[in-house]
């Protein structure tokens, strides 16, 4: 049986990333923050608690700020395969905490590397890198694109980037990295635009919200699903040899296209609740990020399958799926109780 660690288990990412090990028949360790708020709704529906039952997915406390944590999981659990998607991952907050950002997102990837390198665990080592590291420089991007970051996140995903092709060089360490442009699901958190978009036409068309306010429309990304993306990961770590490979779909559409379908496929129109706020333009912009995923289809066999507007109506369903059943929950409760 292989064992995996993943940091970040309790987001979008891992979640699925865990569930696709799981299925595989790994052995699964997730590395989740200490919270004085319970964070792990994500993975709840595949954790069992290991007293009662002979689970494969266990959960250890740890923090990307923290090397003894990191290389005591390393040096305990042994993994064959460490996939590193811890961050603060939000771009426009970056700005806001530029020094955390940096502390966790780039430096967290270097304590598990030099953890790798000094625990001497024979183990092979995924980096989440990031689209946004090429910020300005022209679509498509491709594994040979050169990068200009245009943020304090993108800067630090940046130089994890490099530290890990740095040990791959240097100590012969197979570490990969996915270059993953946009990937999006039910699971997004509420404060990346995708899913505050579709958790606002959900509340809109159930009249329980009147506006929704956004920045810039007109910037253009290639959006994919995530649950394909973890699968790319995996690939990677597969391979005879590491390398750095480009994730995503080629296509490109702008924020604008999605509010557009979002509502639409809701029954609404768009030009009636949404308002621009210029509080969250970043300082500064990434205008335009498309995939040349052409490395990955050669080398590793990986496309994209779900289309652009398919994703985007999936996320509407489901939470308007989710916010009705709620509601629901509540209404049954309140007779209940009355």
């Amino acid at each position: 049986m292989k064992r995996a660690l993943i940091t970040g288990v309790t987001g979008q990412d891992g979640s699925y990333l865990a569930q696709f090990l799981l299925s595989k028949g790994y052995e699964v360790h997730g590395v989740k923050r200490r919270s004085s708020s319970f964070n792990t709704e994500r993975v709840d529906p595949i954790y069992a608690d290991y007293h009662e039952s002979d689970s494969r997915f266990l959960l250890h406390f740890g923090d990307l700020s923290d090397s003894g944590s990191l290389w005591r999981l390393l040096y305990d659990v042994q993994p064959e395969e460490v996939y590193n998607l811890a961050a603060q991952s939000h771009v426009r907050v970056s700005f806001d905490v530029p020094e955390y950002t940096s502390d966790i997102t780039a430096l967290g990837a270097l304590r598990i590397l030099e953890g790798i390198r000094q625990t001497g665990i024979k183990t092979r080592f995924y980096q989440a890198s990031s689209s946004e590291m090429f910020g300005s420089t022209p679509p498509p991007q491709s594994e040979r694109t050169v990068f200009h970051p245009r943020s304090p996140y993108a800067s630090a995903k940046l130089f994890a980037h490099s530290m890990a092709v740095n040990y791959r060089e240097s100590y012969g360490m197979f570490a990969a990295s996915g270059i993953l442009f946009n990937h999006e699901s039910p699971r997004r958190g509420e404060t990346f635009v995708t899913r505050k978009i579709t958790r606002a036409v959900a509340h809109i068309k159930l009249g329980l919200q009147e506006k929704l306010y956004l920045g810039n429309l007109e910037a253009r990304r290639d959006w994919g699903y995530a649950p394909e993306y973890v699968e790319a990961m995996w690939l990677m770590l597969q391979q005879d040899a590491a390398d750095d490979f480009v994730i995503g779909t080629g296509e490109m559409h702008s924020v604008a296209e999605f509010v557009d379908i979002a509502f639409a496929h809701a029954g609404l129109d768009w030009r009636e609740f949404v308002k621009i706020d210029p509080r969250y333009y970043r300082p500064a912009e990434v205008d335009l990020l498309q995939a040349d995923p052409s490395k990955a289809a050669s080398v590793l066999g990986w496309r994209s399958r779900m289309g652009f507007e398919e994703l985007v109506k999936l996320m509407v369903d489901a939470d308007l799926h989710d916010l009705e059943s709620m509601r629901s929950g509540i209404l049954k409760r309140g007779v209940v109780a009355g």
